[in-house]
């Protein structure tokens, strides 16, 4: 289901981008190929959501509690390696490959220390679920699904430096090949591990847990292959300065909001999964095959937040106000133009989508009345995915952190909570608080980009730091 989805996804994008000026043509052909890699990354979840909900719904709602859990814990980490968007895309506006260079390095150096921290959040994680109150039948499963999650933190996280600072570069190629590859394997060894083939035993959550690791690993060190000679001038030589405390700190001070930002926005949705299960399995199950197709489409707007990110990053770096601006003209038309697309198909066939998954009947009917409501806010969620990039291609990243702390936990999750538990809705009342805050966030962001470049533009520096 989840690859079929991808090519449809893909043209969709591509329609989109023709609507309008010409720059929209320039966003989409950055943006088609950093969707397919942002549709990959995440189909490696969807294939796990599949395998595993043909075996039963407890197993279902474990790895679904783990994937929770994990992107949670982790989202800090990735979306402080975001700081790495509007200082490389400005270096290379700006012809500054000496900036670039010292960009990567004091990523792989962040990097590293992160998922130090990620990976301690992991081995402590029955503690913190039970104290959650989740199902205890689904504990154990879920905190075995992220003890073995941890082998894959460290190419998880340096993945996602060179993803970005290729990005960065318009060098998309060598990542879908790699994304590519990487989900056939990654589907091949759920195969082996979770039902039991080529000999291995049938290991369920366990076997989920071991195929995803082992994909993170050939992710990162097939990308170093086949990108080796435009990431090596970026780590060899290793430099001195990119050592230096000040400098690593200054572009933390980029980076943290990123994480802060895409940390209380996965903060909100997992309080709202957490809040699901307290409901009961069935109620979890269904959530998850729901927030999966959601997050699934949700990549289209944050590949072309990536793409807005670069495109106005390169233009601030070679002092092209006009052409920033353009950029975001064109980045709102394909990122909400698609999310106008699949909010009709999610409101038009949703036990269809809903049935792919899993034959739980019961499991079925719950998800099927949660997709309209994500067809409802799919329009908002690419708004102010689009908004947070433009934002971050101009180094902007410190109001957007405030914007999504009072929309989403404010404003969204207590509304999320009240109509899940004090009315009738149940379920769907927990979505609803997403529709609440995403307009709310989408709308904001939008204002705060018409302050910020309604001003001169100015290239980000951690280089000035004395």
């Amino acid at each position: 289901m989840a690859h079929g989805l991808i090519p449809y996804l893909a043209a969709a994008l591509a329609a989109a981008s023709h609507i309008g000026a010409p720059p929209n043509g320039a966003t989409a052909a950055l943006a088609v190929p950093v969707v397919f890699v942002q549709l990959g990354f995440m189909a490696m979840g969807v294939v796990d959501t599949l395998m595993v909900g043909r075996v039963s719904a407890r197993v279902l709602a474990a790895v679904a509690l783990g994937n929770l859990y994990f992107f949670n814990v982790s989202i800090f980490a990735s979306g402080s390696i975001m700081a790495l968007d509007p200082i490389v895309s400005q270096a290379v506006g700006a012809g500054d490959r000496p900036a670039v260079a010292r960009a990567v390095q004091r990523g792989l150096i962040i990097s590293l220390g992160l998922g130090l921290v990620t990976s301690a959040l992991l081995a402590i994680s029955p503690f913190l679920l039970y104290a959650l109150h989740q199902q205890n039948e689904i504990v154990p499963d879920a905190a075995a699904y992220l003890r073995i999650s941890i082998v894959g933190v460290v190419p998880y996280l340096a993945f996602g430096v060179f993803r970005q600072t290729l990005q960065a570069m318009h060098l998309v190629r060598p990542m879908v090949w790699t994304i590519l590859v990487a989900n056939i394997a990654n589907a091949a060894f759920n195969w082996v591990f979770v039902y039991g083939h080529l000999g291995s035993p049938a290991l369920g959550v366990a076997g989920s847990a071991i195929a995803t690791a082992i994909s993170r690993w050939i992710m990162l060190v097939l990308l170093l292959v086949v990108a080796w000679r435009e990431i090596r001038p970026t780590v060899i030589p290793w430099l001195d300065s990119s050592i230096s405390p000040k400098p690593l700190w200054q572009m933390l001070r980029i980076g943290i909001p990123i994480g802060a930002q895409q940390a209380l926005e996965a903060g909100a949705f997992g309080a709202v999964g957490l809040l699901m299960g307290v409901l009961g399995t069935v109620q979890m199950a269904a959530h998850q095959i729901a927030i999966t197709l959601a997050a699934l489409t949700f990549m289209v707007p944050l590949g072309v937040a990536t793409a807005a990110a670069v495109r106005v990053g390169h233009a601030i770096g070679a002092g092209d106000d006009a052409r920033a601006r353009a950029a975001v003209r064109a980045a709102y038309i394909c990122g909400v133009g698609f999310m106008t697309i699949t909010a009709a198909v999610f409101l038009s066939m949703p036990h269809l989508l809903s049935a792919a998954f899993t034959r739980d009947a019961e499991v079925v009917a719950v998800a099927s009345l949660l997709l309209p409501i994500a067809g409802i806010f799919q329009v908002f969620d690419g708004a102010q995915a689009v908004g947070a990039g433009v934002l971050r291609g101009a180094g902007d990243t410190t109001a957007p952190l405030y914007v999504m702390l009072g929309s989403y936990w404010i404003l969204g999750v207590p509304i999320s909570a009240y109509l899940g538990f004090r009315t009738s809705l149940g379920a769907a009342g927990l979505w609803w608080g997403f529709v609440a805050s995403l307009a709310a966030v989408a709308i904001v962001l939008l204002l705060r980009i018409r302050t910020v470049f309604g001003r001169g533009l100015r290239r980000v520096s951690v280089e000035s730091v004395g």
